[in-house]
Protein backbone atom coordinates (compact mmCIF):
# COMPACT_ATOMS: atom_id res chain seq x y z
CA UNK A 1 0.00 0.00 0.00
CA UNK A 2 1.42 3.13 -0.81
CA UNK A 3 0.41 7.05 0.02
CA UNK A 4 -1.89 8.84 -2.54
CA UNK A 5 -0.16 12.40 -3.64
CA UNK A 6 -2.51 15.56 -2.97
CA UNK A 7 -3.33 15.50 -6.66
CA UNK A 8 -3.81 11.70 -7.01
CA UNK A 9 -7.29 10.22 -7.30
CA UNK A 10 -9.09 7.27 -5.64
CA UNK A 11 -9.51 4.87 -8.28
CA UNK A 12 -12.57 2.44 -7.90
CA UNK A 13 -12.25 -0.49 -10.23
CA UNK A 14 -11.28 -0.19 -13.62
CA UNK A 15 -13.93 2.75 -14.83
CA UNK A 16 -15.11 5.11 -11.56
CA UNK A 17 -12.79 8.07 -10.38
CA UNK A 18 -13.62 10.07 -7.35
CA UNK A 19 -11.94 13.12 -6.57
CA UNK A 20 -11.92 14.11 -2.63
CA UNK A 21 -11.97 17.51 -1.11
CA UNK A 22 -11.69 17.43 2.43
CA UNK A 23 -12.55 20.03 5.15
CA UNK A 24 -11.66 19.66 8.82
CA UNK A 25 -13.41 21.67 11.24
CA UNK A 26 -12.37 21.25 14.36
CA UNK A 27 -12.62 22.56 17.93
CA UNK A 28 -10.99 23.10 21.35
CA UNK A 29 -11.09 24.71 24.48
CA UNK A 30 -7.93 24.49 25.37
CA UNK A 31 -4.64 27.02 24.35
CA UNK A 32 -3.23 25.03 21.40
CA UNK A 33 -0.11 27.47 21.04
CA UNK A 34 0.69 27.33 24.61
CA UNK A 35 0.65 23.22 24.55
CA UNK A 36 3.09 23.68 21.51
CA UNK A 37 5.58 25.43 23.22
CA UNK A 38 4.93 22.78 25.61
CA UNK A 39 5.87 20.24 23.53
CA UNK A 40 2.06 18.60 24.42
CA UNK A 41 0.69 19.50 21.11
CA UNK A 42 2.45 18.71 17.30
CA UNK A 43 3.49 21.90 15.91
CA UNK A 44 3.25 20.63 12.11
CA UNK A 45 -0.64 19.21 13.13
CA UNK A 46 -1.25 23.00 15.30
CA UNK A 47 -0.36 24.63 11.65
CA UNK A 48 -2.10 21.92 9.45
CA UNK A 49 -5.00 23.01 11.42
CA UNK A 50 -4.67 26.71 12.12
CA UNK A 51 -6.05 27.72 8.14
CA UNK A 52 -9.16 30.12 9.42
CA UNK A 53 -9.41 30.47 13.04
CA UNK A 54 -12.14 31.64 14.96
CA UNK A 55 -12.12 32.39 19.02
CA UNK A 56 -15.33 32.58 20.99
CA UNK A 57 -15.23 34.06 24.58
CA UNK A 58 -17.10 31.98 27.16
CA UNK A 59 -20.60 32.57 27.38
CA UNK A 60 -20.21 34.21 30.80
CA UNK A 61 -17.97 37.08 28.69
CA UNK A 62 -20.84 38.05 26.33
CA UNK A 63 -24.42 37.60 28.10
CA UNK A 64 -25.73 39.70 25.50
CA UNK A 65 -26.24 36.64 23.55
CA UNK A 66 -27.75 34.58 26.04
CA UNK A 67 -31.27 35.32 25.37
CA UNK A 68 -30.86 35.06 21.58
CA UNK A 69 -29.39 31.42 22.34
CA UNK A 70 -32.19 30.45 24.87
CA UNK A 71 -34.64 30.87 22.45
CA UNK A 72 -32.76 29.24 19.91
CA UNK A 73 -32.25 26.15 21.95
CA UNK A 74 -35.60 26.15 22.85
CA UNK A 75 -37.09 25.84 19.39
CA UNK A 76 -34.28 23.64 18.38
CA UNK A 77 -35.10 21.13 21.41
CA UNK A 78 -39.08 21.55 21.35
CA UNK A 79 -39.11 20.79 17.23
CA UNK A 80 -37.06 17.60 17.75
CA UNK A 81 -40.16 16.42 20.43
CA UNK A 82 -42.63 17.93 17.87
CA UNK A 83 -44.15 20.56 20.61
CA UNK A 84 -44.75 24.08 21.04
CA UNK A 85 -42.03 25.81 22.96
CA UNK A 86 -42.97 26.88 26.24
CA UNK A 87 -42.23 30.21 28.12
CA UNK A 88 -39.76 31.15 30.37
CA UNK A 89 -41.15 32.70 33.65
CA UNK A 90 -39.04 35.72 34.63
CA UNK A 91 -37.54 34.70 37.67
CA UNK A 92 -36.12 31.14 35.52
CA UNK A 93 -35.03 34.16 32.66
CA UNK A 94 -33.17 35.83 35.89
CA UNK A 95 -31.59 32.81 36.68
CA UNK A 96 -30.15 32.06 33.43
CA UNK A 97 -29.04 35.02 32.39
CA UNK A 98 -26.72 35.60 35.40
CA UNK A 99 -25.62 32.37 35.98
CA UNK A 100 -21.83 31.71 34.63
CA UNK A 101 -21.85 28.71 32.25
CA UNK A 102 -19.13 27.10 33.27
CA UNK A 103 -19.92 24.48 30.28
CA UNK A 104 -20.63 27.41 28.25
CA UNK A 105 -23.22 26.29 25.46
CA UNK A 106 -23.69 22.64 26.21
CA UNK A 107 -24.53 23.46 29.78
CA UNK A 108 -26.81 25.64 28.82
CA UNK A 109 -28.46 23.26 26.37
CA UNK A 110 -28.15 20.61 29.27
CA UNK A 111 -30.02 23.11 31.33
CA UNK A 112 -33.05 23.58 29.39
CA UNK A 113 -33.65 20.24 28.03
CA UNK A 114 -34.01 19.50 31.62
CA UNK A 115 -36.38 22.19 32.38
CA UNK A 116 -38.46 20.60 29.11
CA UNK A 117 -38.49 16.85 30.02
CA UNK A 118 -40.21 18.20 33.55
CA UNK A 119 -41.81 21.10 32.17
CA UNK A 120 -45.26 19.96 31.52
CA UNK A 121 -46.89 23.65 31.17
CA UNK A 122 -46.77 26.35 29.20
CA UNK A 123 -44.37 28.20 30.84
CA UNK A 124 -40.83 26.81 32.89
CA UNK A 125 -40.73 27.27 35.98
CA UNK A 126 -38.01 27.34 38.83
CA UNK A 127 -38.99 23.96 39.77
CA UNK A 128 -38.06 22.75 36.40
CA UNK A 129 -34.50 23.49 36.47
CA UNK A 130 -31.84 21.84 38.10
CA UNK A 131 -31.66 21.35 41.54
CA UNK A 132 -28.24 23.35 41.41
CA UNK A 133 -30.03 26.35 40.24
CA UNK A 134 -32.73 26.46 41.68
CA UNK A 135 -31.26 27.59 45.00
CA UNK A 136 -30.04 30.42 42.90
CA UNK A 137 -31.04 34.01 43.73
CA UNK A 138 -32.38 35.61 40.20
CA UNK A 139 -30.42 38.93 39.99
CA UNK A 140 -32.88 41.36 38.86
CA UNK A 141 -31.89 45.11 37.41
CA UNK A 142 -32.35 47.80 39.84
CA UNK A 143 -35.19 50.24 38.79
CA UNK A 144 -34.36 53.09 36.36
CA UNK A 145 -33.32 56.65 38.12
CA UNK A 146 -36.75 58.18 38.67
CA UNK A 147 -36.50 62.12 37.17
CA UNK A 148 -34.82 61.66 34.33
CA UNK A 149 -36.16 63.85 31.15
CA UNK A 150 -36.47 61.81 27.98
CA UNK A 151 -33.62 64.51 25.88
CA UNK A 152 -31.13 63.17 28.68
CA UNK A 153 -32.44 59.49 28.67
CA UNK A 154 -32.95 58.33 25.19
CA UNK A 155 -33.93 54.93 26.14
CA UNK A 156 -37.22 56.39 28.00
CA UNK A 157 -39.11 56.42 24.62
CA UNK A 158 -38.88 52.90 23.88
CA UNK A 159 -39.50 51.94 27.51
CA UNK A 160 -42.86 54.02 27.11
CA UNK A 161 -43.80 52.70 23.89
CA UNK A 162 -43.15 49.06 25.50
CA UNK A 163 -44.69 49.85 28.39
CA UNK A 164 -48.01 51.29 26.46
CA UNK A 165 -48.25 47.89 24.84
CA UNK A 166 -47.62 45.83 27.36
CA UNK A 167 -50.66 47.36 29.26
CA UNK A 168 -53.12 47.39 25.93
CA UNK A 169 -52.04 43.45 25.74
CA UNK A 170 -52.34 42.54 29.14
CA UNK A 171 -48.96 42.20 29.96
CA UNK A 172 -48.98 38.85 27.50
CA UNK A 173 -45.41 38.98 26.20
CA UNK A 174 -45.63 36.96 23.01
CA UNK A 175 -47.98 39.04 21.45
CA UNK A 176 -46.21 42.27 22.98
CA UNK A 177 -43.44 41.51 21.00
CA UNK A 178 -45.20 40.52 17.84
CA UNK A 179 -46.88 43.89 18.21
CA UNK A 180 -42.77 45.28 18.33
CA UNK A 181 -41.79 43.43 15.74
CA UNK A 182 -39.07 41.73 17.89
CA UNK A 183 -38.44 38.29 19.33
CA UNK A 184 -40.31 37.38 22.90
CA UNK A 185 -36.32 37.21 24.50
CA UNK A 186 -35.64 40.55 23.14
CA UNK A 187 -38.76 41.92 24.81
CA UNK A 188 -37.67 40.19 27.82
CA UNK A 189 -34.39 41.88 28.15
CA UNK A 190 -35.75 45.00 27.55
CA UNK A 191 -38.11 44.45 30.22
CA UNK A 192 -35.51 43.45 32.32
CA UNK A 193 -33.74 46.76 31.17
CA UNK A 194 -36.47 49.26 31.97
CA UNK A 195 -37.62 47.64 35.10
CA UNK A 196 -41.09 46.85 34.15
CA UNK A 197 -43.25 44.38 35.91
CA UNK A 198 -47.09 43.96 35.90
Amino acid sequence: MRVLEDKEFYRLGSHQTVKVDVRIVSATNRGLEKLVAQGLFREDLFYRLNVFRIELPPLKERRIDLPILIGHILRRLSAARDMRPPEISESVMGVLLNYDYSGNVRELENILEHALILCQEDTIQRRHLPEYLQRRPAVGSPPAPAGRSAAKDPGRGEREKILALLRQHNWHRTQTARALGMDRTTLWRKMKKYALAP
